[in-house]
Formats: C-alpha cells, structure tokens, sequence
C-alpha cells in the first residue's frame, strides 16, 4: 500500500504536494489558518492536481517571523516567489481572508505582467468593493476576539478553551484580522480569468449582493455556487467542495 500523499515544504512561502503533478492549486487559508490547514487535501482533486499551499509569516515553520498585518507587506514577494516556481498551469483558491490574499495576488500578478492563474475560486468573502465597514476585530481585547472566534465556528471548541495554547496564537490571528480590517479596495484593470464564488447559505457575514458583487471583478464568466452552512461550510459541506473543485479544474488539469 502507497503512503498517503502529504503537504512538504518546497520553500518557506510553499508547502505542496508530495507527489508532483501537471496541474497546481495554490491554496490560501482563512484568518488564523496555516498552510496546515489544507493537510489533507493532496490526493482529493483528481489526479493530475497538485495542492500548493500558501504559509505566510507567523505559522508553522515560520512561527518565530513577525506576521504581517497589511497585504502590501508581503504581496509582491509571495508574487516573487510564485514566478520562480517552473512554469505550470495553475489555480487560486482562497476562503475568507485567503480568497482576498488571492484576489490581490492574482490582481497584483497581472497589472505586472507575471503568469496568470486559469481561474481565480473564492470563499466565504464578500465582493472587495462590497465588503461591509471594518469591524476592527483587531483592537479587541483577547477575551472580546475569542468570542468573536467562536461566533464564526471555525475554531474548534478545544483548542478556543485551551488557555496557554490561545495565548500562543493570538498575535498571529489579531495579525490577520488587522490585514481584514486595514484592507481598502483600490479599483483597477479588470482581471480576464474565470471567477468562481462558493458561498454559505447561513454565512451571517457575507451577504446574497455581496457575493454577486464578485461579477464585477473580472470580464471573464464569474459563476456563483451556494453551500449549506456557515461562514466555515468549507469545513461541514468538504464532500462536496471537493467535488465542485475537482469538476471546476478538470478542463485546466486534464490538458496541462
């Protein structure tokens, strides 16, 4: 029996599949997440998918590095590293705060002429130029960001109940919900890939407009797919994500 595949390190920006295959999904995680978060996802998109995930400063391996707190911070960098990966056919995905990493990424990757992903899939995120006022959860006390955590039900009761562990990962979590609420839409050149839009049907932070709103960021199709559940329904809906993702890069992958 073959071990099951598994994320490695390729740099510390990357960590992807074991197995190298034609197609590449670069994967973005949610505020708080790591490229930890998408673990075990090599293996579930088909064969000829590779899952390339993003760790930004902060986590992981790079716990001991100061995490970022705006996307200027690190964008032209992650774009850096990004184009000196060999060439490839490749995809975004992003949720929540990871959709808007990859938004500007691939926004960011266009308007300086760098290769561009066949298609850009965003998750539980409001259009940018939709996004509702910033909640400033950043400024919260710890005890006023926990319960915000919890409101979102993407933390496991655990680990939120786990005092010293907590402590450990706050700095990095205030980090990336201070990147949300500093975050400011600047319009630009509409990108020219195909947009894909997961939503939650309960997500109480991303409205119906809000979502739509993501037409309006690409002349290409942009395609809206609605999931029951939260704001996390990556995690409670997973079967059929990774279903809607495998028919999704299937044209992209089978040709690469």
């Amino acid at each position: 029996m073959s071990a099951p595949e598994r994320l490695v390190p390729l740099n510390p920006w990357l960590l992807k599949s074991s197995s190298p295959r034609p197609f590449r999904l670069y994967c973005f995680s949610y505020a708080g997440g790591s490229a930890a978060s998408f673990a075990d996802w090599p293996g579930q998109l088909g064969a000829q998918v590779e899952i390339c995930a993003v760790q930004l400063p902060g986590r992981g391996t790079r716990f001991h590095e100061t995490p970022c707190t705006e996307l200027d911070q690190f964008i032209p960098t992650l774009a850096e590293v990004l184009a000196a990966q060999p060439a490839q056919p490749f995809a975004f995905f992003g949720h929540s705060l990871g959709a808007l990493v990859a938004f500007e990424l691939a926004r960011y990757q266009a308007w300086h002429g760098l290769a561009q992903p066949t298609q850009l899939i965003v998750s539980g995120c409001a259009a940018p130029r939709y996004r509702s006022p910033p909640e400033d959860l950043h400024l919260l006390p710890d005890g006023g960001l926990l319960e915000r955590l919890r409101e979102l039900n993407g933390t496991p009761p655990e680990i939120l109940g786990h005092r010293e562990l907590m402590e450990v990962l706050l700095p990095t979590i205030r980090a990336d919900m201070a990147i949300a609420d500093l975050y400011r839409y600047r319009a630009g050149p509409l990108l020219d890939i195909p947009l894909s839009v997961f939503a939650g049907m309960q997500d109480d932070f991303d409205t119906p407009d809000q979502t739509r709103g993501w037409r309006e960021e690409t002349s290409s199709l942009c395609d809206v797919y609605w999931f029951d559940g939260d704001h996390f329904f990556i995690q409670s809906e997973r079967a059929r994500v990774f279903a809607l993702l495998r028919d999704l890069l299937a044209p992209a992958a089978v040709s690469a």
